[in-house]
């Protein structure tokens, strides 16, 4: 009953993984700059690395394997950031300067006709 208990969360976090994953390209074509890009790029990343490893290792069982996906898992947390970091940073050293916002975010100004316009 628990192995199967165990199966069923450890496939639950496999998909949630996967879904991460998804998210995340679409996220990499649909989002407009390239500081918004890095950033669901590096967050999806994060996210799909926790709930795929510990998905695996609940599949792994306690394992020699389980010890070595749960190091994996480690050296990915540690170094996706620190990657998406040096990224950012040299993109704004090259003067690529993050949007302060787009026109669209601005108020709109309210554009009824003037009166005696078309006359």
């Amino acid at each position: 009953m628990i192995d199967f208990a165990l199966d069923i969360l450890s496939w639950i976090l496999l998909v949630l993984g996967g879904a991460c994953v998804l998210i995340g390209g679409i996220g990499g074509l649909r989002l407009p700059n390239f500081y918004t890009r890095i950033h669901a790029a590096s967050l999806t990343d994060t996210m799909a690395t926790i709930l795929i490893f510990v998905g695996m290792i609940l599949q792994a069982g306690l394992s020699l394997a389980a010890i070595k996906l749960f190091a994996i898992m480690l050296f990915l947390l540690l170094t996706g950031p620190t990657a998406t970091y040096a990224l950012a940073n040299a993109a704004l050293l090259s003067g690529l300067k993050p949007d302060e916002g787009s026109a669209s975010d601005a108020p709109k100004a309210n554009k009824l006709p003037k009166e005696g316009a078309g006359e």
